[in-house]
């Protein structure tokens, strides 16, 4: 991908980021938003646009994207309390940055799925 892709950025060390894990294929930071105590975001490092793509292109790889948020979950210590792990694809769905993502939600109730907000 090429340097306008802000996760690659990150992935390549250009721009700094507060890392909680790290795999030969993943990356793990924490939100510079969050929007809960814990928002961890949890990327492959190779590029894909969004979690469909990359489940398409490369299924192992997403289900070490997987394995990484597991694994963020419990070092955040949100296993026994609970977790969300949502991931944003497209316009509709809320995705920013077009580069698959995982966040890893937790610490305090995160209240409903979604707010209704249906025209």
């Amino acid at each position: 991908m090429g340097t306008d892709c802000l996760f690659c950025r990150i992935v390549a060390g250009e721009i700094p980021a507060t890392i909680v894990r790290e795999t030969a294929t993943t990356l793990a930071f924490r939100d510079i938003d969050p929007k809960a105590p814990v928002h961890v975001l949890v990327i492959p490092k190779e590029h894909y646009a969004d979690v469909a793509t990359l489940a398409q292109g490369d299924p192992a790889l997403a289900g070490e994207v997987l394995a990484t948020a597991a694994a963020v979950a419990e070092d955040e210590g949100l296993l026994g309390d609970g977790f969300r792990l949502m991931f944003n694809t497209g316009a509709y769905g809320g995705q920013e940055v077009f580069h698959v993502h995982a966040h890893v939600l937790g610490g305090a109730p995160l209240g409903p799925m979604l707010a209704r907000n249906l025209a």
